[in-house]
Order: structure tokens, then sequence, then C-alpha cells
């Protein structure tokens, strides 16, 4: 509990005791909303039916699916966790200063796509989704993948049920999306050890290769061929 302020965690324990739910699956949830930015979380804790996800407007799946009492328990929860998150955020939040600095924890995904507009992680993998830059990161076994998400309008994340393929389901505007539909974008080449500078004029040629093939966005375009100019 070391990431939520000394508020935080009495109004976490308050809740807990309201709701009839332990102090560290009320965190749990609390950590899932933050990710979300408040609008959605996606969560795994045993006295929350298991896996589950939370959407704003009503939208809730829990693993236990046909507890229908524990199912309105979490939604009850959710709405009073967001209540209580936005009751603290003038006075800086439930969470710590470095907490929320920090986003919890190192990012494990490309430094030029900035904060992610929601995370999770299921089953041994972690995603970030980017929709500024029309990106989806993906982290398997260490690997991190990235999707050009295109002009899709991504509202929803979750476990892939069966059928095989990717354990990620994406939902959007025109219903369910396959992870493995989207294309791979390719990481933007790296100098070769030993290279010199006189490497770099053939890396801004490739860079902008990609660039036109609308694998990179203007934004990391710019960002990687101004990193590579300032080392001449």
């Amino acid at each position: 509990m070391q990431d939520f302020t000394v508020e935080g965690q009495a109004r976490l324990a308050a809740l807990a005791r309201q709701q009839g739910f332990s102090p560290e699956a009320v965190a749990v949830l609390a950590r899932a909303l933050r990710r979300g930015g408040g609008r959605q979380a996606q969560f795994s804790h045993p006295e929350l039916g298991g896996m589950g996800q939370w959407s704003a407007g009503g939208m809730l799946m829990i693993g236990d699916m046909f507890n229908n009492g524990l199912k309105a328990r979490v939604a009850a929860l959710c709405d009073a966790l967001v209540e209580t998150m936005s009751e603290t955020m003038a006075r800086g939040g439930l969470f710590t200063e470095a907490e929320r600095a920090g986003g919890g924890g190192a990012a494990w995904w490309p430094a030029a796509l900035g904060r992610p507009s929601s995370q999770g992680a299921q089953d041994g993998m972690r995603y970030a989704h980017f929709p500024a830059e029309r990106r989806l990161a993906v982290e398997r076994e260490g690997r991190v993948t990235l999707y050009d998400t295109g002009d899709l309008q991504l509202s929803g994340f979750g476990q892939q049920q069966g059928g095989g393929g990717l354990p990620l389901s994406l939902s959007g505007a025109g219903g369910p999306v396959p992870l493995d539909s989207l294309p791979v974008v390719e990481p933007p080449p790296r100098p070769q050890a030993g290279g010199g500078d006189s490497d770099i004029p053939v890396l801004i040629e490739r860079l902008a290769a990609l660039h036109l093939q609308g694998i990179l966005t203007d934004a990391e375009f710019s960002a990687k061929k101004a990193e590579l100019l300032a080392r001449l």
C-alpha cells in the first residue's frame, strides 16, 4: 500500500468496510482504475470474481459471470472508487506523487510514444494503447511488438476466450477487432556498433522510407531524425 497517500489508505480502508471487501481487493481495483484514467479498468482478484473488466457507463464483466450479487457489489465499488478519486484529485489524489509520476512502474514501451491512454496486463502479457500515435504496444515473454491501429477507435481490451490466436481481444466501434489483424510496425533501424557518424545519413534515409510507407508517424520520424542529426 506504499503507492497510496495516507489519505488514500484511509479512504480505501473506509470503502473496504462500506462495500464488504478487503483493503487489498479495493487497492487492486483502484490501481486498475488509475491505469484506465478512471474510465475503464482491467483487474484480477479472487474477491472481485477473478479476472474482470469495467468501463464507465455500466459495462462490467467478471470471471464469476453467474454471480449477479457479486457483480452488483463490484459495480458499486467501481462507482464509489471513481467518485472518491475525483473528490481527492484537488488534494493530490489517492496515489503518492512518485507513483503518479512513474505511472506504476518503468515504461516498457518505446519512450517516443509518450504516455498511454490505457494499459493493462493479463496472462503474462502487457499492453499499452496510444491513440494519438495510432499505436498499440504488446509485451509477451519480454518482447515488445508494436501494432498500427490506423483509424480504429479502440474502446475496450479483454481476454480472448478460446479459439486460438493471441490472448488479447480488442473492441472497436464496429465490433471485435482481432489483434493479429493489425499490421505489425517494425522498430526504427538502430546504428550498428562501431559504425560511426558516417552511418547516420543512411539511417535517416531508411527512416524516411518507413515514414513514406506510413509505418512511422510524423512525430516518430521527426524525433528520431533530430536524435540522429544531433550526433553529427
